[in-house]
């Protein structure tokens, strides 16, 4: 990648300098507001930790769901700063708000080598803004919690792929680096998208067709096998004419499923049987079916066994492996066994020496949920809708403003 990267920042000289970065810090919580998977944030150590170990002044940003440009509690990045402090060993402060008294305060008050996390950044509505004058008014904002000598590191690879002021704008204000995480991700996506060994395997699962289109028609021609489960493989299963009763259906997608199994049926692999469910819910009573025996009035929640074994079959002999989106209700212990088969299978070819990339989102906290090795896959990525558009050949924004 043709730019500058945190380590050049750092040869450059950092000590005593603010630096912005952009991280992503969006992570599962649960009811009690705790982390559920930390992944990103030790994703992030790498690079906090070279800045803050070189003298800098860091000043990281952040978002946490979906706030919608209002100050909401519920998405306050509190736990986040918690468990930051945890993970690098020192006191990391949290602002109470993102560009306001308390951020200046915070910021004027930083030693070299300390770290502050601002507030959510969506908490203010010009993050997002479509306006490009919103967002740069914001930027500006941003950038004046710096000083003369400030710089801009771009870490949150899961939010490259948007133009939102503190991926974008604040770019094109500062000096701007990769960090290494970013850095990281693209060296590894590019390996998967221009140079992938054979055989070249492609896992998509997750909910919708809709929202794996794009990738499906951009990786098709370039695999040599698709296999497609999870909620999306329901529409694919109709568009074969099965009925696949109360299961998850995207009736609008059907003509296209059916077209795409004309051009390339050949490559895409569906199940050939089912775990299917009265209703949902982890308790739900549950039958291993066939593609045509799922009950009148129930759902299939899971892949079945034999597909297990037909997708491991595929997967073993695989050079090059991109996995994105689960198998089935990975969340629900009772029809987690399809996407823990799968993901075992990927993790055995890798041991075997196939290059494996999970593709981030709920893949990647499958993972986790299901206590299997990280250390078993070649690459998680820490960005779902990122590697997807890059693998889909789009421009990420917030990759292309780091090469101006």
């Amino acid at each position: 990648m043709a730019v500058k990267n945190v380590q050049d920042l750092i040869n450059d000289g950092v000590e005593g300098r603010y630096v912005l970065v952009r991280s992503d810090f969006n992570v599962p919580l649960n009811d009690n507001r705790e982390i559920t998977d930390a992944g990103r944030i030790n994703a992030s150590l790498p690079t906090l930790k070279a800045l803050s170990e070189a003298g800098a002044k860091v000043i990281v940003m952040a978002h946490l769901g979906r706030p919608k440009g209002e100050v909401n509690e519920k998405f306050s990045l509190a736990p986040v700063a918690e468990a930051l402090s945890e993970a690098l060993g020192q006191y990391v402060a949290l602002a109470s708000d993102v560009v306001g008294e308390d951020a200046h305060e915070r910021a004027n008050g930083l030693n070299d080598g300390d770290i502050l996390l601002l507030e959510n950044v969506r908490f203010d509505p010009r993050e997002t803004s479509k306006d490009e004058a919103e967002r740069g008014a914001f930027a500006d904002q941003l950038v004046a919690l710096t000083d003369e000598g400030g710089a801009f590191v771009s870490d949150g690879f899961g939010v490259v792929h948007r133009a939102q002021a503190s991926v974008y704008d604040v770019a094109k204000r500062l000096p701007h680096y990769a960090g290494g995480l970013v850095e990281k991700e693209i060296t590894v996506l590019h390996k998967v998208a221009d140079e992938p060994a054979k055989p070249y395997v492609v896992v998509l699962g997750g909910s919708k067709v809709s929202d794996k289109l794009g990738v499906i028609e951009a990786l098709a021609p370039k695999t040599d096998t698709l296999i497609i489960g999870g909620g999306m493989c329901y529409t694919f299963l109709a568009a074969q004419g099965h009925n696949v009763q109360e299961s998850l259906l995207q009736e609008e997608m059907i003509d296209t499923c059916k077209k795409l199994l004309d051009t390339y049926g050949d490559k895409i692999q569906l199940p050939v049987d089912l775990v299917a469910a009265e209703k949902f819910d982890k308790d739900a009573e549950k039958k291993i079916v066939d593609l045509d025996g799922i009950p009148a009035g129930w759902m299939s929640l899971d892949v079945g066994p034999e597909t297990v074994k037909k997708f491991a079959a595929i997967l073993h002999d695989a050079k090059t492996v991109f996995w994105n989106g689960p198998m089935g209700v990975f969340e629900f212990p009772a029809f987690a066994d399809g996407t823990r088969g799968v993901a075992q299978a990927i993790i055995e070819a890798t041991a075997n020496g196939c290059f494996s990339v999970v593709g981030g989102g709920d893949s990647a906290a499958s993972v986790r949920t299901l206590g299997l090795n990280e250390e078993g896959f070649s690459h998680i990525s820490t960005g779902g809708g990122a590697s997807l558009e890059f693998l889909e050949g789009k421009t990420l924004p917030g990759v292309a403003v780091l090469s101006e």
